[in-house]
C-alpha cells in the first residue's frame, strides 16, 4: 500500500509513518524542510517538499496513493486562519479528487460538530463539510480532545506565578496524547476498512482543572500548585503577552469559553469512546522532564 503522510515529522506524523512503514508500506511523507524528515527517510519513507497550500504540488505528490492522513498545521502568520484552513482544505480535496484516491484518515478536534463558535476548530468543521461533499471516497475524522502537549504552554506561568489556569477547566477537561491518536490513525489506515464518512473520537483521560494542576503538580515538587480560572479578557491579553497575535489570541480564548459552557465537548460526551492507553499522570513524566 501506499500511503501520503501530511504534518512533516510531527507529534503525531511521525509516530504514524514509522506505524505504516513497520507494516511495509510505502510512505511519502509531506514537509517544508528536509532535515526535518531525515529521520524518517533513514527509515524508508520518502519526502516530499513544499507546501499544503501549493495546489499543484500536492495533486501530483498525491498521485498513485491508496490513502491519505490529512492534517492542517497551525500557520501563526496567517491573517484569516479560517480561510487559510479552507484554502488549504480545498487544495486537499482536489488532489483527493484527481487522483480517485478512496481512503482519507482526517485530524479534525472534538468541537467540530458544532460549526461555529469553536474558535480554530470551526475552520476544521468547514473541512469536514467539504469532505462530506466529495463522492467515492471513505473518510474516517479523527476527533481527538485536549492534547496534554498543550500544557507545556503552562510552564512559564508555574515557573514565574506558581499556578496553572484557563479560562476553563471548572468541570472536567477531555485529554489525549498524541502518542494515542498516532495509533488510532495508524489503527485506521493499516485496516482500511471504514465506509462513507464516519466520526471516531480519541480521548485518554478526563480530568478537572484542579486535578490536572495536583498530578502536574505533584510531578514538578510543588504540590500545592493550583487550577486558577481566568476571565475571558485575561486569557485573551495573558495569550497575547506570551507572543500569540491578537487574532489567535481571541480565537483561543473563544475555543475556551467554548470548553468552559460545555459546546465543545458536547457531542463527544454523546458517544463516549472507549479511553486510550496513555493517562495523565503518564504524561506528567514528560512534563516534569521539559519542565527540568
Amino acid at each position: 500500500m501506499k500511503y501520503v503522510v501530511t504534518g512533516s515529522a510531527g507529534h503525531i506524523s511521525q509516530p504514524l509513518t514509522e506505524k505504516l512503514l513497520s507494516a511495509g508500506n510505502e510512505v511519502v511523507v509531506i514537509g517544508r524542510d528536509a532535515a526535518k524528515l531525515q529521520s524518517l527517510t533513514d527509515k524508508g519513507a520518502v519526502a516530499a517538499i513544499g507546501s499544503l497550500e501549493d495546489g499543484p504540488f500536492l495533486e501530483s505528490t498525491f498521485a498513485g496513493a491508496d490513502a491519505a492522513y490529512l492534517m492542517i498545521p497551525p500557520n501563526f502568520g496567517a491573517e484569516n486562519f479560517r480561510q487559510y484552513q479552507n484554502n488549504v482544505a480545498s487544495n486537499f480535496i482536489a488532489a483527493l479528487k484527481s487522483n480517485h484516491i478512496k481512503y482519507a484518515v482526517v485530524l479534525s478536534s472534538i468541537g467540530a460538530h458544532a460549526g461555529e463558535g469553536t474558535g480554530p476548530v470551526d475552520g476544521l468543521a468547514d473541512f469536514e463539510k467539504m469532505l462530506s461533499e466529495l463522492p467515492g471516497i471513505n473518510v474516517k475524522i479523527l476527533r481527538p480532545s485536549y492534547f496534554m502537549t498543550n500544557l507545556f504552554n503552562m510552564i512559564p506561568l508555574i515557573k514565574n506565578m506558581q499556578i496553572m489556569g484557563a479560562n476553563f477547566g471548572d468541570s472536567k477537561l477531555v485529554l489525549v496524547h498524541t502518542n494515542d491518536i498516532a495509533a488510532a490513525a495508524a489503527e485506521e489506515l493499516l485496516a482500511l476498512n471504514f465506509i462513507g464518512q464516519s466520526v471516531r473520537y480519541i480521548a485518554s483521560d478526563e480530568k478537572t482543572g484542579a486535578e490536572i494542576a495536583s498530578i502536574i503538580g505533584n510531578a514538578v515538587n510543588k504540590p500545592d500548585l493550583q487550577w486558577v480560572m481566568f476571565s475571558d479578557e485575561q486569557s485573551r491579553e495573558g495569550l497575547q503577552q506570551a507572543g500569540l497575535p491578537a487574532f489567535f489570541a481571541g480565537a483561543y480564548t473563544t475555543m475556551g469559553q467554548a470548553l468552559r459552557e460545555g459546546n465543545m465537548q458536547e457531542d463527544y460526551w454523546k458517544n463516549h469512546p472507549e479511553l486510550s492507553p496513555t493517562k495523565l499522570t503518564d504524561f506528567a513524566h514528560e512534563f516534569a522532564a521539559a519542565f527540568n
